[in-house]
């Protein structure tokens, strides 16, 4: 299994400014579709009652406060009436877009909302929340409404992304496939096939142009979406040792081979003009839309909640789907087939909670099969529940190909955000705008990565996680 492992010195971390904190996973942990998941011991707050595992009461209301789009109030929505069916429970949802303002004073008054679902901009990131949060072992050690240990019915790994320290501190409801998307219609109609090298990359850049499209596009708060799949590329190329260094933030892991020839192919498909031109001065869903509605460009690398993102922007008979990172050569030590995962949708349990079971008794109900699926249908993602999209992935192309893209990445499928965990922010979005204008070479662009990765280093404050090889 393609698994870095690490581990966490510290819980809580701050930058010299302040409130900098580490999210989490930034080690790697792998997804075998194919096999169980792990299920550690049984939790301590539980009742033996396969049915009311955690004694929620009768009549009882949970205060849970979610991140607000028209997306996730649908979903609870539908899973309130089986909290009332099973319990007389009464599940009020408040949504925010203004998670951290709205709940953080609750925290330091000693009353939290019972279930948070910390996401968005403005969402508390999860390790700094650990002394404060239960774990919830014991809701993933439950039996589902099926009667199914919920943990066996999982995609294994997706439980090590929200563990510190052994603690499961969080659910990370949804599961995020990162590939190039495109129109598989639009292919079809030319005869294009995904390309499956940068050197196919770049043949499939010229044809677009000679049809008077381009390869890529890409907006300004997105330009790191590049560098994202240049290392899911060198990951691909070089194995374990190549990330681990990079995640580890050594001296002159930018300068790895595998990333040197990963960014040295996506210069040449820059000079080669295969990128929609203005990028830096585009705001990212008008890029997006360049892609997904007028179809300008081929193929936009991002997660897999792209479709639900854009949502009327996508042409008519799109047909969206993904293909994984092109691979720098055809010998790479990870097959073509390996993809990114990442989890989403962080649910935590305060320990302050006053109805913590009626919490944890709602994500058992949320991690049953019937939920899930309802999630997915929704929301055209995936959750970490395995089996509940169906064929026709409720008629969205791309959750289809999320789902498949998974299933064939097996033992190697991997994980990784310490682009994200580590506070290289705005920097790296600034650089990777100056690299996808032209305006900076291979060099410059790996000494300013290496500059930012140094600069985290060496910052004392910044509690570091060190992923194994």
């Amino acid at each position: 299994m393609y698994t870095p492992r690490f581990t966490m010195s510290r819980r809580v971390l701050t930058a010299a400014a302040g409130a900098t904190v580490l999210a989490l996973s930034l080690g790697a942990c792998a997804a075998t579709p194919g096999g169980p998941a792990e299920r550690p011991s049984q939790g301590s707050d539980t009742t033996g009652d396969a049915k009311n595992p955690f004694g929620v009461a009768a009549g009882s209301t949970v205060d849970a406060v979610i991140f607000d789009n028209a997306n996730n109030v649908a979903f609870f929505d539908t899973v309130t009436p089986t909290m009332q069916e099973l319990h007389e429970v009464d599940l009020k949802v408040t949504p925010s877009t203004q998670i951290a303002q709205q709940v953080q004073p609750r925290f330091v008054a000693g009353t939290p909302p019972d279930l948070l679902h910390s996401a968005g901009s403005g969402s508390i990131p999860v390790a700094s929340m650990l002394p404060d949060i239960e774990d919830l072992t014991s809701v993933t050690n439950a039996m589902n409404l099926d009667g199914e240990p919920i943990a066996d019915t999982l995609y294994p790994g997706v439980l090590d992304l929200a563990k510190y320290d052994g603690k499961l501190a969080a659910v990370n409801y949804s599961l995020n496939v990162h590939a190039m998307w495109y129109s598989k219609s639009m292919f079809d109609k030319y005869g294009w096939e995904a390309p499956k090298t940068w050197d196919e990359a770049m043949e499939l850049g010229a044809a677009a142009k000679k049809e008077g499209k381009y390869l890529f596009t890409w907006g300004k708060e997105g330009s790191a979406y590049y560098l994202s799949l240049a290392i899911d590329s060198a990951v691909k190329e070089g194995g374990r040792d190549v990330l681990a260094s990079l995640a580890n933030l050594e001296a002159d892991s930018w300068s790895q081979p595998e990333v040197q020839q990963s960014f040295t192919a996506l210069k040449e498909i820059v000079d080669a003009g295969y990128f929609i031109p203005g990028g830096a001065g585009t705001q990212f869903k008008a890029a997006q839309a360049q892609w997904s509605l007028k179809q300008e460009a081929l193929m936009y690398p991002t997660g897999s909640w792209i479709e639900g993102e854009m949502g009327d922007e996508i042409a008519d008979g799109f047909e969206m789907v993904g293909a994984p990172a092109p691979t720098i050569t055809t010998q790479s030590a990870l097959p073509y087939e390996a993809m990114r995962f990442a989890g989403g949708n962080r649910f935590v349990v305060p320990s302050d909670a006053a109805n913590a079971a009626g919490a944890k008794e709602t994500l058992r109900v949320m991690l049953s099969p019937d939920a899930a699926a309802e999630f997915s249908r929704i929301n055209k993602s995936l959750t970490i529940v395995k089996d509940t999209v169906p064929a026709d992935g409720f008629g969205s192309t791309s959750l289809v190909s999320a789902r498949d893209l998974l299933d064939n990445a097996g033992e190697n499928a991997f994980a990784w955000d310490f682009t994200d965990a580590y506070p290289f922010g705005d920097d790296k979005t600034r650089i990777w705008n100056d690299f996808l204008s032209g305006s900076i070479d291979v060099d410059t662009l790996t000494s300013e990565m290496q500059k930012l990765s140094d600069k985290i280093r060496e910052d004392d404050s910044i509690v570091k996680i060190k992923v194994g090889k």
